[in-house]
């Protein structure tokens, strides 16, 4: 967790090194708000790292790891309110903002900041990824509110897909990373595992990215986090009209509320996903309500398998048969 703690000052560094200590595997965000305590939000509760009092220099210096003492690196990412650093980790801004004729041009003086942490979870996608193979692996779209595990999730199903499981053969997987949280890219080159087959776009807005991708790389299935806009949606039909598989996540809590959304209507009214999976917040990220099928049926399976049986649990921790998955 070096690039996490090399943002922060020294004497804050070890304070939340301190507090830490070995729990850096639950641990979900870092809140930096000045002149208050750091804030370190666990899979179990929050704790506060009291003997800290960010000031505006401390604010200054973040914002100088961030961008390595160019502002105009960052101008792009300002617009867009976050930024990703090495690890995939995605730190959060907010202050004041600076707008031209109603559209945001950056956040000048920036405050407040979240640091969310980036967990890769090799097998994450073994209890969900039967349900989204049939014959063929079917159009799946992942619900959930945000810190449920979302972009892990379909990371492992990247890696899984390109690389094969059980008896599946492996797939052409492109994986549209705009905001380069699924591999993590440094310059290129994924930091996490997505496996054998899999080609990345990395930074690239996703309407343009699935084009491109299908364009260059002729992907059997495309992998892409957090949809939403109109041309997200019009892309996202393109390519399925093309044949290629789709596999993507959107923010939301329940199915009924997805449906409301203008941008969203055309995936719902032509039953684009023949599997929707809805997660929930819990002690740990990827814990699974509820697997619609197309006709909106309900299809998860309780979790106890009898001896002999595959262990389908939303439980991302290993039973008896979970590796036959």
């Amino acid at each position: 967790m070096e690039e996490i703690l090399k943002l922060f000052p020294a004497e804050m560094r070890q304070a939340i090194n301190a507090k830490i200590t070995d729990k850096w595997q639950s641990l979900q965000e870092i809140r930096f708000r000045l002149h208050h305590p750091v804030e370190l939000i666990f899979d179990r509760g929050t704790e506060w790292v009291a003997e800290t009092r960010p000031t505006k220099q401390d604010s200054i210096f973040i914002v100088n790891q961030l961008s390595e003492f160019s502002l105009y690196r960052m101008e792009d990412e300002l617009r867009e309110g976050y930024i990703t650093i090495e690890g995939g980790h995605r730190v959060g801004l907010a202050g004041k903002v600076n707008t031209i004729n109603g559209n945001v041009k950056a956040i000048q003086y920036i405050t407040f900041f979240n640091i969310r942490i980036a967990k890769e979870e090799i097998g994450a996608a073994l209890p969900v990824i039967p349900y989204m193979h049939h014959k063929t692996y079917l159009n799946t779209l992942f619900v959930g509110p945000p810190q449920t595990g979302k972009t892990t999730l379909i990371r492992d199903v990247a890696r899984l897909i390109a690389t094969g499981w059980r008896n599946i053969s492996p797939q052409k997987v492109g994986v549209i990373d705009e905001r380069s949280e699924i591999g993590a890219c440094i310059k290129g080159v994924p930091q996490h595992d997505l496996g054998l087959r899999t080609d990345v776009m990395d930074a690239c807005p996703k309407a343009e990215g699935m084009m491109m991708m299908i364009r260059s790389m002729s992907p059997d299935v495309l992998v892409i986090d957090e949809i939403g806009s109109r041309k997200d949606v019009e892309a996202l039909m393109e390519a399925i009209n093309a044949g290629v598989i789709v596999i993507c996540t959107i923010h939301g809590d329940t199915l009924e509320d997805l449906k409301k959304r203008p941008s969203l209507q055309p995936l719902f009214e032509q039953k684009v996903f023949s599997r929707i999976v809805l997660l929930e917040k819990h002690n740990h990220p990827g814990h699974i309500r509820q697997i619609y099928n197309k006709e909106g049926k309900n299809i998860l399976q309780k979790s106890g398998c009898l001896p002999g049986e595959v262990d389908w649990s939303t439980s991302f921790h290993r039973h008896n048969n979970m590796g036959r998955v």
